[in-house]
């Protein structure tokens, strides 16, 4: 029997660590589960793990520098952040330093696994995420774009898209709503399920387009599916 990916879990309060211990043990993930950045760093430094799963904010070392330690020490370990405290800084630092995903506390169980299947997916290579489908899901259908929720597939010109939950519900609103212009704030909190300020969710929302974009090139070749609407918002290009 192959062995099951390993994950490190790093969270200072009790009450979320140990459920979520639970959650991914169920899940049949091999799990260690440390409840400081200090004690992270040493875990990275004896072991490689598949995934880690980090809280933001921590006493001592946070979760910013354990995620460097980890892109130092173990690069090819997928991290997705875990905060009840995001912010746009907070939020773009962790994808700058390599972050899959970031989920905000309290997050349903099925979007937790959702986002370790994806990170564990995006670790086994390209050509994991970028094969070209065999089946046509139902679901929404836009400008050679296939989107089906219930799977969490997303599908361009043929390629399959590795995408984070955050990054495939983007794309699925967009192909909802297309051709109507979607404006940023509508996008944060139907992708990210917050309110933000005009100026933060356009910040925002740029570099999650911007990495939504470069995906859609690496595994179809294609350019210029989303296009922005200066000053309004984003649309599907038909």
């Amino acid at each position: 029997m192959d062995n099951p990916p390993t994950i490190l879990v790093v969270d200072d309060e009790p009450g979320v660590l140990q459920p979520l211990r639970a959650i991914l043990q169920r899940a049949g993930y091999a799990v260690t589960a440390v409840d400081s950045g200090e004690a992270a760093v040493a875990e990275v430094a004896r072991q490689a793990f598949d995934l880690a799963l980090i809280d933001l904010k921590l006493k001592g070392i946070g979760g910013i520098e354990v995620l460097a330690v980890l892109r130092e020490q173990s690069p090819h370990t997928v991290a997705i952040i875990l905060t009840a405290h995001a912010t746009l800084d907070t939020a773009v630092e962790a994808l700058r330093q390599g972050a899959h995903d970031y989920l905000f506390k309290p997050c349903r169980t099925e979007d937790l696994l959702a986002s370790v299947r994806g990170a564990l997916l995006k670790r086994q290579g390209p050509d994991a995420a970028g094969r070209p489908a065999p089946d046509a899901p139902e679901g929404v259908r836009r400008v050679g774009l296939e989107v089906d929720r219930d799977r969490h597939l997303a599908i361009v010109d043929g390629h399959t898209l590795d995408l984070s939950p955050t990054e495939f519900n983007l794309l699925a609103h967009l192909a909802q709503e297309a051709p109507r212009v979607v404006p940023a704030q509508e996008l944060v909190e139907t992708a990210l399920g917050y309110p933000a300020e005009p100026w933060e969710a356009r910040e925002l929302i740029r570099f999650h387009i911007h990495r939504l974009r470069a995906k859609i090139v690496d595994a179809s070749g294609r350019t210029g599916l989303i296009r922005t609407v200066r000053g309004v918002g984003y649309t599907l290009q038909g």
